[in-house]
């Protein structure tokens, strides 16, 4: 970009100490204000449960009021002298001081029914509503008043932004790898209300910069620089730039987690890139990045598609992760160089940054309310691919002929695709045929790279194809998704006993079974996968098959319902399942009837597993067993030392609290062994690998407590399995609703 000539009515100074002090400003008001979601996100959690919902909402409230935070700078800047802007803002400053220390106000219940919302967003208001609008309006306004302090750098002020984003940055990795690993929720609340009064005095200081040059700058305001007028169609470009890779973030981070793997803490490495993506764009390196940048993704996309949306089965799951990360930041690279090639002067700076901060509150609103009522999967995430391509440097839209024949391409193969995937049946060598043409038309596509809007659209006919094929290849017989996730009925095939095909079916929540079933009526009863009857699930109840029938049992997590089938009729049954969809799975005898023949008279509670436990009666359990998962992954509420203190609260004097806790990634026993050897719980644990082959029948970790060891017994002495005492951790604190630490339990 070229340089713009400063103000020649302002006087260039060359003083780095202006330089700090406002990048320092920046740095501070970014780094608390990526603390502060993670920090109060983990203080709502056990109010109310772990559900996504919970998440989206305090995600759109951030956005909206960063965006409010953005509109008060524009409007102060724009339409106050001076000396106004720094009392008026200096007022701000004082009022926010009441809402500190932030914390959650007193004697505050949620809603015991309907959508708690309205209530949620209430509660951000009045807890950190004044500070987060203070912080948010850091950035733009600190970047208009440096601007007219007179450095020989104030003519182009975007500069400031890559110390802004090096903030967030920072606070990113900061938070799960030091902080929370560290310093108790209480701790945090503190350090953090230290770190908001020091971004006050710094902003402050800046401010006290700017009224020693409140004559200078009055003088320039006299002859002001013409500044070219914005028009609708430069800001809706912004628009488009910076919507676009903030939704493509969103769809990212849920793609990843849904269908790569539910990692803990992947869903920093996309937003480090998005954030990164900002230094580099707005620091000097960006005139020679960005060519480079469009050239590469061009190039990069070829393999990509061939290989994650084609055929992904091939490659292990750190690689197709390594894939569409690359292709995510390309795609990002290119917006926000563009974005910031097309920055304007000074005069329009905050305008600039409104319209980027609106474009980042839709692109939460669409992937948070939007998409999960538009689509059965996550499917925003290919089609911001697609609409980062059409915003490539180049893009233009012809008309008359030329038009037609830039669409003749891609609705060409588009038919092509459409016919091949209504020719598909089961046998494969249709299917073979599909791919290969698929990947054929992929390589043709690179020949287009230089037409930017045709290989835009090739690109988008090839992976909706492609997704496509896959849906017919997986014999998906039901998807659709929730706020809780994307949730699929398939149709597997087995050999089974007498060596021949049979057909099953499978739940899964993203890449993650939770259930299958076999269909045969002789064996539709058998529960299979993680709770089948060799396995721990099968030996606890056969080890207290002559006294459990009066028990009451209460499961949290339902699953397909493959437990219902070690009820007995004088039981009494109730299961915990916090989203809807799952009951209607597994309640539908098209898909499983596990419930409908074992359980049908089971009780069903439709909320968080915690917070329905609370209302419940204490000593009311014989056995609680503990199933909650989202994709592979235990809600972290569900773990701490106030969850399992209410379990036992709820179980009676010998009770038995089961948890399953297998897992790909972390090592959950080490939480469990903790709180058992703090609270003097007995405890067993199983590691239960099959000694044969059996149809469904996989390896699962489950644990056993219990207040006293002779309620364990039968299990200790049990010939089925081997129940081992659990391994001892001195390296962790306990966790508590106040002290969480991931790093600390990964495999």
């Amino acid at each position: 970009m070229t340089p713009r000539h400063p103000n020649p009515a302002l006087p260039t100074r060359h003083a780095l100490p202006q330089i700090v002090l406002y990048a320092a400003t920046l740095f501070i008001s970014a780094l608390l204000m990526f603390v502060l979601q993670p920090l109060f996100g983990k203080l709502l959690l056990p109010l109310l449960g772990g559900s996504p919902a919970v998440w989206n909402t305090c995600m759109v409230f951030y956005q909206s009021v960063l965006f409010l935070g953005y509109g008060y700078a524009h409007v102060l800047s724009s339409y106050l002298p001076v000396h106004r802007q720094i009392l008026v803002h200096g007022v701000v400053l004082l009022v926010s001081f009441v809402a500190l220390p932030v914390a959650l106000p007193l004697d505050i219940t949620p809603p015991n029914a309907g959508n708690p919302t309205f209530w949620l967003l209430w509660v951000l208001l009045l807890a950190i509503g004044l500070p987060f609008f203070v912080v948010s309006t850091t950035a733009p306004l600190m970047q208009k008043w440096f601007a007219q302090i007179g450095h020989r750098n104030s003519n182009d002020p975007y500069f400031l932004y890559a110390a802004s984003n090096s903030g967030s940055l920072l606070a990113l990795l900061a938070y799960p790898f030091l902080l929370e690993p560290n310093i108790g929720l209480a701790g945090q609340k503190s350090y953090w209300s230290v770190g908001f009064v020091l971004l006050c005095l710094l902003v402050a200081g800046c401010a006290a910069m700017l009224w020693q040059n409140r004559q200078t700058v009055q003088a320039a305001a006299k002859q002001p620089l013409a500044a070219a007028p914005l028009g609708w169609p430069k800001q809706l470009y912004w628009l488009a730039l910076a919507f676009v890779p903030s939704s493509l973030l969103l769809g990212l981070t849920n793609f990843i987690s849904t269908d790569i793997a539910s990692v803990p803490l992947l869903w920093i490495i996309p937003l480090t890139l998005y954030l990164l993506s900002f230094v580099l764009v707005f620091s000097k390196w960006n005139d020679k990045l960005h060519p480079l940048m469009v050239r590469l993704q061009a190039l990069f996309l070829v393999p990509f598609i061939a290989y994650a949306f084609i055929n992904p089965a091939d490659l292990p799951y750190w690689m197709y992760l390594v894939l569409h990360l690359i292709a995510f930041f390309f795609a990002v690279m290119v917006c926000h160089g563009e974005l910031a090639k097309q920055r304007p002067p000074t005069e329009h700076l905050t305008r600039y940054y409104l319209v980027m901060s609106f474009a980042g509150m839709l692109g939460g609103l669409f992937n948070t309310f939007a998409a999960p009522v538009l689509f059965n999967g996550v499917y925003e995430y290919p089609i911001m691919i697609i609409a980062a391509l059409l915003l490539r440097p180049g893009v233009q839209w012809p008309s008359g002929s030329r038009l037609l024949l830039e669409l003749a391409g891609p609705g060409l193969l588009l038919a092509f695709g459409l016919i091949m995937k209504g020719l598909i049946a089961k046998p494969l060598d249709y299917f073979d045929v599909i791919v290969i043409t698929l990947i054929f038309l992929v390589v043709l596509t690179f020949t287009l790279r230089k037409r930017p809007l045709a290989y835009a659209l090739v690109n988008g006919v090839v992976i909706f194809l492609a997704l496509g094929v896959h849906g017919l290849s997986s014999h998906t017989l039901f998807q659709q998704r929730t706020f809780f996730g994307v949730l699929a009925v398939r149709e597997s095939e087995l050999s089974n006993e007498q060596n021949q095909p049979e057909t099953y079916h499978e739940l899964f929540h993203g890449t993650t079974k939770h259930g299958a079933q076999r269909l045969p009526a002789a064996l539709s009863k058998i529960p299979l996968t993680y709770y089948s009857q060799p396995g721990p699930m099968g030996q606890l109840f056969k080890e207290f098959d002559g006294s459990n029938a009066e028990w009451r049992i209460g499961v949290v997590g339902l699953g397909a319902g493959a437990l219902a089938c070690y009820a007995k009729p004088s039981q009494q049954w109730t299961f915990y399942e916090i989203d809807p969809l799952v009951v209607d799975i597994a309640k539908n005898g098209r898909y499983f009837s596990y419930l409908s023949q074992c359980a049908p008279h089971a009780a069903m509670r439709v909320a968080d597993a915690r917070l329905s436990l609370a209302q419940e009666p204490d000593q009311q359990f014989d056995l609680l067993v503990m199933d909650a998962f989202s994709s592979d992954a235990v809600p972290t509420h569900l773990l701490t030392q106030e969850a399992l203190q209410l379990y036992f609260r709820k179980l009676k004097p010998n009770g038995i609290l089961a948890f399953h806790i297998t897992n790909r990634h972390l090592l959950l026993k080490k939480v469990l062994s903790i709180h058992a050897e703090q609270q003097h719980w007995a405890a067993l644990l199983q590691e239960f690998v099959p000694v044969a082959e059996l149809p469904l029948v996989v390896s699962t970790d489950w644990v056993v407590m219990a207040r006293q060891e002779a309620s364990l017994q039968p299990l200790a002495l049990s010939t089925l399995g081997q129940w081992q005492k659990m391994p001892l951790y001195f390296d962790m604190p306990v966790w508590t609703d106040d002290f969480t630490n991931i790093v600390r339990i990964w495999k």
